[in-house]
C-alpha cells in the first residue's frame, strides 16, 4: 500500500530540530573557516642579501578592525619581517606595504619584490615547476623592516561582524579610513613610533598609500618619510578610460611595447629603447594631444601626418589609426599587435604573448601576463605561508576578494599626497614604471606625476624610476636588482640626520 501524501510529511517538531541541527552545522563549518580576530604565530629564519647574511623573524598574523563601539568588524591578516639583529629600532626604517586590485591580497610584492623569499620563475618572470619560493638576494630587508598587509577580504582577511556594512571598507575613502587607524595600532603593538616609516603600494595600492600618507598625518599622526608608488594609478588625476587624452598618453607604451616585438620601421627598431621613448613622449606632448584637441577642426593634411605618425609608432596599420579617429583603445591594440603572427599581447606586461580561440576579434581572450603570474603565485604563497611561516589554517586564500561594488566617488588622492609633501618636509614619493605595462602606462604615471605639483615646489622631492618590462616590473631578474636598489637609495635619502628639523 502506497503512504497517503500526508504520511511523507515531516512532522513539525523534527522539521524544527533538523533545521536548528543544520544551522548550527553550517554556522560551526563557517567558524572553522574563520581566523581568531587577534593571532600571531613567529618563525626565525635568514636571508643572504649582497653576500651578507641577514637573520630575521617572520610574525605572521591577524589584527583587529574595531568599529567605534570597540567591537570588532574584522580581521586583517599580515606578515611582519622585522630584521633580528637590530637592537635600536628608532633609526630602522619600517615599510608597510601593500598591493591593489582593489581587491587583491599583498601576495605580488611579498614574494615577488622586496620580501625576503622570491617566486620561483624564470628570469623573465614565467612560471616554472615544482612550485615554491627561493631566497631573494634582492630583498630590502638589510635596510628595512617590512609588513605585508591585506585589506579585507583580501588574503586571509575577513569580515567578521555580520551585521556590519560591506560599504564600510570597499571604497575608496573607506578604506584609507579603516586601514590608516590599523597601521596605528600596528605601530603601537611593535613599538615603532621612532622609526622612519615608508608606505609602498602597486597598481591601485599606490591609490590606497597616496591616501593614507595624509590621512595617517592627519587622522592618526604618524609622519612618513617616504612613499613609493609602483605602476601607479591617476589617483585622481588621470584623464577619464575612453577619453582621447588617456589614449594619447598610452602611445609611449605602444612605441616600447612595438619595438620589442620588432613591429617597427627599420630606423626606428634599430634605436635605443630610452632615445626612442624620448622622441616618442615629445611628439605625444608637442604634437599629437594638440591636434587631437582640434577634435573635427583639424586639417586633412594634419589628420593625415598625425595618423601616419602614431602608425609608425605604435606598429598599427595606418587604416587603422584613421578608422579610430587618431586615437585606440588599448583592447584592439593587445588584439591587433601581432595577430598577422596568431597572437595576442598582455596587458599587465606585454612582452607576454597568448593565443586566442579565433584571430578575429577587437579584444583578447585574455590577459596572458596575468594568467602566467597567477599560475605560479597563487600555489607558492599557499604553500610558503602554511609549510614554511607555519600559518595552519584551511580557510581559503583570496588572491583575488569579493570586494565589489567599489565606491571610486571622492578620489582625491593625488591631491591628498601632495598636501601631505606640503605639510610634512621630510616626506618624499618615488614612481617606479615598467616601459611594458599597459595596464598603468608609465607615460601617465609622469603625467600624473608632473600635474601633482604644478607647483614644482616639491619636485626635488619626486623621483621617477622605468624600468624594461610590465606592471610587476621585479619578475624580471634584472629588474629586480635594479629596482631595490632603487628603493635602497630612496630610502637613505630620505632619512633624516637627527639633526635638521622639518621646516622651510
Amino acid at each position: 500500500m502506497n503512504p497517503s501524501s500526508s504520511d511523507q510529511k515531516i512532522p513539525g517538531t523534527l522539521l524544527l530540530l533538523f533545521l536548528i541541527s543544520f544551522t548550527i552545522t553550517v554556522s560551526s563549518e563557517a567558524q572553522q573557516r574563520q581566523l581568531p580576530a587577534d593571532t600571531t604565530v613567529t618563525t626565525e629564519s635568514s636571508v643572504t642579501i649582497n653576500g651578507r647574511s641577514i637573520p630575521y623573524t617572520a610574525t605572521t598574523g591577524t589584527q583587529p578592525v574595531w568599529n567605534d563601539d570597540g567591537n570588532v568588524d574584522a580581521s586583517l591578516f599580515y606578515v611582519y619581517y622585522e630584521r633580528s639583529d637590530v637592537d635600536d629600532k628608532s633609526t630602522r626604517p619600517l615599510v608597510i606595504s601593500f598591493n591593489g586590485g582593489p581587491g587583491s591580497a599583498s601576495v605580488w610584492m611579498h614574494i615577488g619584490y622586496t620580501g625576503p623569499r622570491f617566486l620561483r620563475i624564470d628570469d623573465e618572470g614565467y612560471p616554472v615547476q615544482p612550485y615554491g619560493v627561493i631566497e631573494n638576494d634582492h630583498s630590502i630587508l638589510d635596510v628595512a623592516d617590512i609588513v605585508y598587509i591585506d585589506p579585507v577580504n583580501t588574503g586571509f582577511s575577513r569580515i567578521l561582524n555580520e551585521d556590519v556594512e560591506r560599504s564600510n571598507f570597499f571604497g575608496v575613502n573607506e578604506d584609507i579610513a579603516y586601514l590608516s587607524d590599523w597601521i596605528n595600532t600596528f605601530i603601537s603593538r611593535t613599538g615603532r613610533w621612532a622609526s622612519p616609516k615608508y608606505l609602498i603600494g602597486e597598481s591601485y595600492g599606490t591609490t590606497r598609500v597616496a591616501g593614507l600618507a595624509r590621512s595617517l598625518q592627519n587622522r592618526n599622526w604618524v609622519f612618513l618619510n617616504g612613499v613609493i608608488l609602483v605602476s601607479p594609478t591617476g589617483m585622481g588625476l588621470e584623464p577619464p578610460a575612453m577619453t582621447p587624452r588617456s589614449e594619447i598618453l598610452k602611445l609611449p607604451y605602444y612605441a616600447a611595447t612595438a619595438w620589442y616585438h620588432d613591429a617597427l620601421r627599420s630606423d626606428l627598431q634599430q634605436m635605443e629603447l630610452q632615445d626612442l621613448l624620448s622622441e616618442v613622449e615629445e611628439f605625444t606632448i608637442e604634437s599629437y594631444l594638440p591636434a587631437i584637441a582640434l577634435g573635427s577642426t583639424i586639417s586633412e593634411s594634419r589628420r593625415d601626418e598625425i595618423a601616419t605618425q602614431v602608425s609608425e609608432y605604435s606598429g598599427i596599420d595606418k587604416q587603422h589609426v584613421l578608422n579610430y579617429n587618431l586615437t585606440f583603445p588599448t583592447s584592439f591594440y593587445w588584439k591587433e599587435l601581432m595577430r598577422d603572427q596568431g597572437m595576442t599581447i598582455g596587458r599587465l606586461d606585454s612582452r607576454y604573448r597568448g593565443i586566442d580561440r579565433m584571430d578575429a576579434g577587437d579584444s583578447y581572450d585574455h590577459d596572458p601576463a596575468l594568467t602566467a603570474w597567477n599560475h605560479a603565485f597563487t600555489p607558492a604563497i599557499n604553500h610558503y605561508l602554511r609549510e614554511d611561516l607555519g600559518f595552519e589554517t584551511d580557510l581559503k586564500y583570496n588572491i583575488f576578494g569579493p570586494v565589489h561594488p567599489w565606491d571610486r566617488s571622492g578620489n582625491s588622492t593625488a591631491e591628498d599626497l601632495r598636501r601631505a609633501m606640503g605639510e610634512n618636509p621630510f616626506l618624499h614619493v618615488m614612481v617606479q614604471s615598467g616601459y611594458y605595462d599597459g595596464a598603468t602606462d608609465y607615460f601617465s604615471a609622469k603625467y600624473v606625476m608632473w600635474n601633482m605639483d604644478r607647483s614644482g615646489k616639491v619636485s626635488d622631492r619626486l623621483r621617477f624610476e622605468g624600468y624594461e618590462s610590465g606592471h610587476m616590473m621585479y619578475l624580471r631578474q634584472e629588474d629586480l636588482a635594479t629596482s631595490n636598489e632603487h628603493i635602497r637609495e630612496f630610502i637613505r635619502n630620505s632619512l633624516t640626520d637627527g639633526e635638521t628639523p622639518a621646516r622651510y
